[in-house]
């Protein structure tokens, strides 16, 4: 009697809990990379670094490192908003706006990312150099960053991927909607 009492009591929690989500389809929402678009180029290229460094913190009263970076690379990303950002699923409002920026460098091989081995980290350092604006005024504009990436990798290897997030929101007066679109670029070899 006591498992037949468990078992109605847990079907009515699932029951409820099914209950209470609202139904989704692919097609009744748009993921951020049906609206919004990044241009990158086909493949950066790193040279040797010169005078930048970075800290590696050794503790136990022992003195940090400065090391200096490996390589640098520079590249722009422009990013667009298109015509799908009107659709009654999407409905920004405009302008939307840049509101912040974040890089992240990994080691790759043939373009594909491989997570360093016995905790070692990559090193790097992403600064936006310039910016044609920070602001997309309707669909079909856009905004043009240039970036500098410094960078360090476990393997010694030049080739890497460098992603930057573009975090943006619309002009929506009582609750803006917010995004980030991702950035993708591949470090040659």
């Amino acid at each position: 009697m006591m498992r037949f009492v468990r078992a109605i009591a847990v079907s009515a929690v699932v029951l409820t809990a099914t209950a209470c989500q609202s139904p989704t389809s692919a097609s009744s929402t748009l993921n951020v990379d049906d609206f919004v678009d990044a241009s990158v180029p086909a493949q950066a290229i790193a040279t040797p670094s010169t005078g930048r460094t970075y800290r590696v913190v050794r503790g136990n009263n022992q003195p940090d490192d400065v090391i200096p970076f490996q390589y640098t690379s520079t590249f722009s990303i422009t990013v667009s908003i298109n015509g799908n950002a009107t659709a009654d699923t999407v409905a920004l409002a405009f302008p939307a706006t840049i509101t912040s920026i974040a890089g992240k460098v990994e080691q790759a091989s043939g373009g594909i990312v491989t997570p360093p081995t016995n905790g070692e980290v990559e090193h790097y350092e992403s600064v936006l150099l310039s910016s044609s604006g920070t602001t997309v005024a309707g669909v079909g504009g856009g905004v043009t960053m240039v970036f500098q990436i410094w960078y360090s990798l476990p393997n010694g290897n030049k080739e890497a991927r460098v992603t930057e997030t573009i975090s943006m929101k619309d002009s929506t007066a009582t609750t803006p909607k917010t995004w980030a679109k991702d950035a993708h670029i591949n470090i040659a070899p």
